[in-house]
């Protein structure tokens, strides 16, 4: 049977296992610094995705990716870069260039009405992305949604039990089945609930770098969270964020879809990107190809902030590595004592 990741707290508790009922963070004010996530903790260690950082007691490590009109810069130094803190220049302790850090990846995979005829080659690209990219020293997890946000595999590193977990998913249009947000519209897709419910309770707790790869046309229905709490405990669980864009376009006669802003906004504001491949597979395949090389080709920057306080405040970053070049990573984080990455 596959697990319910419910929105309410005490299924949740159930279906992930977790000893503590799911609790709400607090947003930043509606005009406040886009969200974001980090950690105090002792020693830098080896996490982060291409935009990933974490705060440590005296040290925070920030991952990004450089790019310029010929692609990726693979051969920068720290005397190229310069990392700002709340627009104040931070000193450089280390830096250096990282290809094979350990990775967590969680596939959220849309199964909503909408995703009929396109879910199969979700369903295959995805799997042998995942066969491609994970090493033994990685994991990953898959969580559905549609009425109903579903763990189909829980932490594993077996490409295999992942691939059979993918080819499980099904489409779910809701027919005869109630709403479990506990709203009155007993049909939606629970786009942000799966966010929010993958980040908070699920990565969250985990050090490293940290993915989500998001599969859908970018419409949410139904969902008790919105774009920008599902934003916010992405980024307060240092979580890098791609989405990729598929649908049946058909399925939405000449009307189109409304969701590409708000997975834009999602994507952008945790280091992460939107990939648009319509009902495209060789697009989809080629989407999957540019994320794992993104993953595989970044720089770690480590400096001691000007502001040690860890009073959970937001920080605004901003790096920059020499005109015209391009710096993929998050808007910021957030200064928490209580981050998983403390180790």
């Amino acid at each position: 049977m596959r697990s319910s990741l419910c929105v309410s707290a005490a299924l949740l508790v159930f279906a992930l296992g977790f000893a503590n009922p799911l609790r709400a963070q607090e947003a930043p004010s509606p005009g406040g610094p886009p969200p974001a996530s980090s950690a105090p903790a002792e020693q830098p260690v080896d996490t982060g995705d291409t935009q990933t950082l974490k705060v440590n007691v005296n040290l925070v490590n920030v991952y990004f990716s450089v790019r310029d009109k010929n692609g990726y810069i693979t051969n920068l130094g720290k005397d190229d870069c310069q990392i700002f803190e709340d627009k104040a220049l931070q000193k450089t302790k280390n830096f250096t260039q990282e290809k094979n850090l350990p990775l967590t990846i969680g596939i959220l995979l849309d199964t909503s009405g909408s995703q009929q005829s396109v879910l199969p080659m979700e369903q295959d690209a995805g799997a042998e992305f995942l066969k491609d990219v994970l090493t033994p020293k990685d994991e990953a997890f898959l969580i559905s949604f549609d009425i109903n946000v579903d763990l189909l595999a829980d932490y594993t590193n077996s490409p295999s039990e992942l691939r059979r977990a993918m080819q499980k998913a099904s489409i779910n249009t809701g027919a005869g089945t109630g709403s479990v947000t506990g709203n009155s519209t007993p049909r939606g897709t629970l786009l942000y609930d799966a966010v929010y419910l993958a980040a908070h309770d699920k990565l969250r707790q985990e050090a490293g770098r940290k993915v989500l790869v998001i599969l859908t046309d970018g419409q949410d229905q139904g969902s008790q969270e919105n774009i920008r709490t599902a934003i916010e405990a992405a980024q307060k669980s240092n979580a890098l964020v791609y989405v990729i864009l598929i649908a049946d376009r058909g399925f939405y006669g000449g009307f189109g879809y409304y969701g590409a802003g708000d997975m834009d906004r999602l994507a952008r504001e945790t280091g992460g990107r939107v990939i648009n491949v319509g009902n495209n597979g060789k697009k989809l395949q080629e989407a999957f190809d540019q994320i794992q090389d993104e993953l595989r080709t970044q720089y770690l920057a480590s400096y001691t902030p000007t502001n040690l306080k860890a009073d959970g405040s937001f920080r605004t970053l901003n790096i920059t590595c020499g005109k015209d070049t391009k710096v993929q990573a998050r808007k910021g984080y957030y200064a928490l004592a209580d981050s998983p990455d403390n180790n």
